[in-house]
């Protein structure tokens, strides 16, 4: 994942993250967003040197998680049961990215949807 991500292959990196989950025993709690969310903040964190939060306030809401690399910030917005296009349009919708407006680099939007039965990302959307 962490080659992927350095590679800019965010695309790779969440085939990769979804192969990984799907390999991951089955979770009692694992039906919340919050879940989903904690996961993914853990995962990154463990990425050699790269910086994630979670919930970062902007003027129209929450992000949900936003991972900083060398060369890139990512807003992630995540879905339940979903779809991935529902993320990305509540990224565009509430504007996150003009949050960031400040930070030099260039920002890339990913809206991703976990499946509850098979417990691993259905789809994601990238933009």
């Amino acid at each position: 994942m962490a080659r992927r991500l350095a590679e800019e292959d965010v695309d790779g990196m969440l085939r990769i993250l979804q192969t990984f989950l799907g390999t991951v025993p089955y979770c009692h709690d694992a039906n919340s967003e919050g879940h989903y969310q904690q996961v993914l903040y853990i995962i990154f964190t463990l990425l050699s040197d790269y910086f994630a939060d979670v919930e970062i306030h902007t003027p129209t809401g929450r992000v949900d998680v936003v991972m900083r690399t060398d060369t890139t910030l990512y807003l992630f917005e995540l879905k339940l049961n979903k779809d991935a296009r529902t993320a990305m349009e509540q990224i565009r919708r509430k504007d996150y990215a003009s949050r960031f407006a400040l930070c030099p680099l260039p920002v890339v939007k990913v809206g991703i949807n976990f499946d509850s039965e098979r417990h691993t990302i259905s789809d994601w959307e990238i933009e």
